[in-house]
């Protein structure tokens, strides 16, 4: 007879789980972001701007900051040539933010070793497991309210 943990203990385990997992991505995130001589925090903006230009507030919410602290980050971002900054017609005030050629080589570049990195990860799963892992984590996203999306950069 097989004696079953508390439900507390089960989910603090989840909880561990993802902890663990989530430094593993992490992880990849910033190793690979380095490789790119990338900041991992610039990295991630190279890959919101891969999937279309946007507002300097839509991307201070992105980022979970004021716009007076994002236009640094964009500043990094237009001196390295990966970054460019334009006037919004018909709104004086408002600025968008676009990837530069250079800058969507980069976000690509990116994005396609952060993805096999991450593949890496995934490899000791067998293809039903990969296939549960996978509805999972889509269950999970759903539920948290973040849509899984099929933009370049969504490993991001």
């Amino acid at each position: 007879m097989s004696v079953l943990p508390p439900p507390a203990a089960v989910a603090g385990l989840d909880a561990l789980g993802l902890v663990q997992l989530s430094g593993l991505v992490q992880a990849v995130f910033a190793r690979v972001a380095e490789r790119h001589d990338l900041p991992p925090v610039q990295a991630r903006m190279l890959c919101v701007l891969a999937e279309g230009a946007r507002g300097m507030a839509e991307l201070a919410r992105v980022f979970g900051v004021e716009k007076a602290a994002l236009t640094g980050l964009v500043d990094r971002a237009e001196r390295r040539g990966l970054a460019e900054r334009s006037p919004v017609p018909g709104d004086r005030r408002a600025v968008r933010v676009a990837l530069t050629d250079a800058g969507r080589r980069s976000a690509a570049a990116f994005h396609a070793e952060v993805t096999a990195e991450l593949d890496q990860l995934l490899a000791p799963l067998s293809p039903g497991d990969r296939d549960q892992f996978r509805a999972a984590m889509t269950t999970i996203a759903q539920a948290a309210g973040q849509a899984g999306g099929s933009g370049p950069c969504r490993v991001c």
